[in-house]
Parts: C-alpha cells; sequence; structure tokens
C-alpha cells in the first residue's frame, strides 16, 4: 500500500530536484523501465546526511545503476572530497553506472565492484563514515554485524525500504522479505552500539542510525 499520498511524493519530489542533467536523465529511466531507485526526495536526504557528517567515505551495499551513488558522490565531492563505493552483482548495470557517473563528472570518487556486497565490505579496510544498505531484504539481518564492524564512531547507516509499502505494521504480513525487515529494524533499536536511530518516511522509508 503506498505510505504517502502521491501529492505528498510528488511534492517532495519537486523540492528535492536538482539541476543536474544526468540525475534527471536516470530518473526519467527509471520511471520508463520501472526500475527501482530511491528518487530525488531520499536522494536529497542521503545528500543531507553525508554532507551533515563530514563523510569523505560512503559504502554502498547495492548501487543499481549509479542512481544514489551519484547523490553520495555529489556530497563527498561538495565535502571536499573522498571516495564512494559502488557494489553490484550484475556487469551489466556496473557498466551502465560507470558510464553514467562518468557523465556527472565524479566517476574519480567511485570504486566499482561486481560481487556480492557484503562479502565485498567485509574485506575492504574500513572505517566508513556511512554506510547505505539496499541489498535483497532478507539479507538485512545478517549483514547488520558486517556494517557495525566498519562504521566509524559518529558514522550513520542509512537502511532503504524499512517501511515496505506499510507491510511491517499489518499483522497479517508474514512473509520473509517483510519479517527480514523487522527483524533488523529490532536489531538495531536494542543495539547500546547505536546511540540514536529513526526511521524517516520518505518513499519507502529510511532507517537512520547514527554508531556510538
Amino acid at each position: 500500500m503506498p505510505i504517502q499520498s502521491a501529492e505528498l511524493v510528488e511534492y517532495l519530489n519537486a523540492l528535492s530536484r536538482v539541476e543536474d542533467p544526468v540525475l534527471q536523465r536516470m530518473e526519467a529511466e527509471a520511471q520508463r523501465d520501472r526500475f527501482p531507485i530511491i528518487g530525488p526526495a531520499a536522494g536529497q536526504f542521503c545528500y543531507l546526511m553525508a554532507r551533515a557528517i563530514g563523510a569523505r567515505r560512503v559504502f554502498e551495499l547495492g548501487s543499481g545503476y549509479g542512481y544514489s551513488t551519484l547523490w553520495f558522490a555529489r556530497a563527498v565531492r561538495d565535502g571536499g572530497g573522498g571516495e564512494v563505493y559502488h557494489t553490484v552483482w550484475d556487469e551489466a548495470l556496473s557498466r551502465r553506472a560507470r558510464a553514467n557517473l562518468a557523465e556527472a563528472g565524479v566517476a574519480d570518487l567511485v570504486r566499482f565492484h561486481v560481487g556480492e556486497a557484503v562479502a565485498y565490505l567485509r574485506r575492504v579496510e574500513g572505517p566508513f563514515d556511512l554506510i547505505f544498505n539496499d541489498i535483497d531484504k532478507e539479507g538485512y539481518p545478517a549483514s547488520l554485524p558486517v556494517i557495525k564492524e566498519k562504521i566509524r564512531p559518529g558514522g550513520l547507516l542509512i537502511l532503504d525500504n524499512a517501511l515496505w509499502q506499510g507491510r511491517v505494521w499489518d499483522p497479517a504480513e508474514r512473509g520473509a522479505t517483510t519479517e527480514a525487515i523487522r527483524t533488523v529494524t529490532r536489531m538495531v533499536w536494542n543495539d547500546p552500539d547505536f546511540v540514536a536511530r529513526q526511521i524517516v518516511p520518505i518513499r519507502d522509508g529510511l532507517l537512520v542510525a547514527l554508531r556510538a
């Protein structure tokens, strides 16, 4: 079920769009192809969070064709430089992301990897200022210990689809994906290693947690 009215979604997206032809083209392609992206409002929020903590190192678990990566790369660039890790399973998506980010002029800030995202995060040297999690939702609970290990003190976890189109609060919903999102949410809320956390109801819900 939609968790916001169509009018509210369009209002927030209109406020959040920037004059970036690459972002605008990627949004149009996502709408045409029904490809899931975080969209302008969530993108602007991720940019805000990255700038607010002065993020220089960002790791994305699940990056698609680079839409969210571009928002984070813009934040890192505007904050003085750094690096953003883009990870996907699919080589074709990775090639598409490389082209998109090169066109946007930020490819030099991005480290591209094709393969399983959590395993790659486990191998990469930390810490990271911000980790964005948008992998297959059933993998969320198992990914959390690895993420915690790699976020610096005072860094942020942002987890996408935390409201799962309203299914998480519907007691009749018992699917594996819904239960995985409920489980990781409880894990974050009960974990003393996160000193603050909240779900921001933009798009499909962004869970944001501050590492102790």
